[in-house]
């Protein structure tokens, strides 16, 4: 039934995550409604989020106060806040968390956008946030960048669970998994379990706009899904290797593909097409709430993707065939959306910095 399709996907095996964080949420209990009504069994949070919930609402500004007083400023403020927010989310997914024994209700929670090129500084923020947050089902979320891949390798050997963040072709998809086997690896050499979970964040919906205006009309928003169905196959490909499986054999757990930025931004395009086009059992799919909203009224599955990656080539080669350098897109996406979140990033702070004068 149309009614019940986030249901009917997570039977499939996908894991809803919504792609939002308000303490308006958490307080209305809408949060709670969507887990219980909508299927949703996780969590993630970026700066722009953030930004949004902080500048564009008064439900922070008592506890703004208050951390003013007690004598907070600027990014130890705000962590105060988003760690607030995120702890009492990931009680709520708490019982999914050991219902699914680890593996979903999880909450994401990302370190400074400011540190994207400092791998040493990167790595002690995700230390901390993470004992600060003290909660088993928080994901630290590091960028997959050059410069962060060598900060995951180190964050998963110090047993810290990691969303990797900011990933956009299958190339640096394949990066961010080999950080995440080598820091296993290097548990299992020092004696240690390598049950740390982690997700690979890749970027949908980007792609589709990068390319809108310079690909025919038969074309249009079909690079994004073909980006995923491209990494699907190199993610069920990575399961079965030799390498995962002697850590499987070991304890490990998959760090599971999450096709994040999936709400779709051509508004002539269907409003959830990066939901059922990219329906597949063991990954998960984290979307804003419209979109959530949107699946839950009219929501239809397509079936699941194809082991094999299905088009995903064709399309590609389509697109390569247009004009598009998709290699070098993808590096500019992975650029473009760092800027992205660090000007998100100043403008929380700067949106902080605003609510303080005021109520000081």
């Amino acid at each position: 039934m149309v009614a019940h399709a986030p249901r009917s996907l997570n039977q499939l095996g996908q894991s809803l995550w919504l792609d939002n964080i308000t303490r308006d949420l958490l307080d209305t209990g809408t949060l709670q409604r969507y887990i219980d009504d909508n299927s949703v069994t996780g969590l993630t949070s970026n700066p722009t989020i953030f930004d949004h919930a902080i500048s564009g609402s008064k439900a922070y500004d008592a506890e703004i106060d208050r951390q003013l007083k007690a004598g907070a400023s600027g990014e130890d403020l705000f962590f105060t806040l988003a760690v607030q927010d995120l702890t009492r989310a990931a009680d709520l997914f708490a019982p999914i968390y050991a219902r699914t024994g680890t593996v979903d209700g999880f909450v994401s929670l990302e370190v400074s956008p400011r540190l994207v090129r400092d791998t040493k500084a990167t790595l002690a923020q995700a230390r901390k946030l993470h004992s600060l947050a003290n909660r088993p089902n928080l994901f630290i979320k590091i960028p997959g960048t050059v410069e962060g891949l060598p900060a995951i390798e180190e964050a998963i050997f110090a047993g810290i669970p990691v969303n990797v963040t900011l990933l956009f072709s299958t190339d640096q998809y394949k990066a961010a998994a080999d950080a995440y086997l080598k820091g296993l690896e290097r548990r299992v050499a020092a004696g240690l379990s390598p049950d740390v979970r982690s997700v690979a964040s890749l970027f949908i919906s980007r792609w589709d706009v990068a390319v809108k205006d310079q690909v025919p009309e038969a074309i249009r928003n079909t690079l994004g899904v073909a980006v995923g169905k491209q990494a699907y196959k190199a993610y069920r490909d990575s399961l079965d290797t030799d390498r995962y499986q002697r850590l499987e054999n070991l304890g490990a757990r998959p760090q599971r593909l999450l096709f994040a930025s999936t709400g779709t931004k051509d508004k002539s395009a269907p409003d959830i097409l990066y939901i059922s086009g990219l329906a597949a059992p063991n990954t998960v799919n984290t979307m804003p709430e419209g979109t959530l909203l949107a699946f839950a009224e009219h929501g239809k599955l397509a079936g699941s993707l194809s082991r094999d990656g299905g088009d995903a080539e064709s399309v590609i080669q389509a697109h390569v065939k247009a004009g598009i350098d998709v290699s070098a897109l993808a590096t500019k996406l992975q650029d473009d959306g760092a800027k992205s979140f660090d000007d998100s990033w100043n403008e929380l702070l700067g949106a902080i910095d605003q609510k303080s004068k005021v109520l000081a």
